[in-house]
């Protein structure tokens, strides 16, 4: 499930939640709501490997990032404790997508 966030009259974000509601991903902040629903078009039908960036943080838990497909980060998962409960959120958030 996709949720767009008014963060004020001009701030615009989205986050894609599992299937039981956890939040797996959380956008940056964007000042048009038209580019999010572009976006959200382009992943829908354009996501690949190549646009998640895997990280292991200082703290030891995981995350990923999500690229647009001119490289620019477009938000950032919540951390996780394992590398398999990450590669799990990225199989949720792939599907949500797909949903959306």
């Amino acid at each position: 499930m996709i949720e767009i966030i008014t963060k004020n009259e001009r701030n615009y974000q989205f986050c894609v939640k599992s299937h039981s509601g956890e939040v797996l991903f959380t956008s940056k902040i964007f000042d048009d709501k038209n580019e999010i629903q572009q976006n959200l078009k382009e992943f829908k039908h354009n996501t690949n490997e190549r646009q998640i960036e895997r990280k292991t943080m200082p703290n030891g838990k995981f995350q990923f990032k999500f690229k647009s497909t001119q490289g620019k980060i477009l938000g950032t998962s919540n951390p996780y404790l394992s590398e398999a409960g990450m590669e799990n959120g990225i199989k949720n958030f792939k599907e949500a997508l797909q949903k959306a």
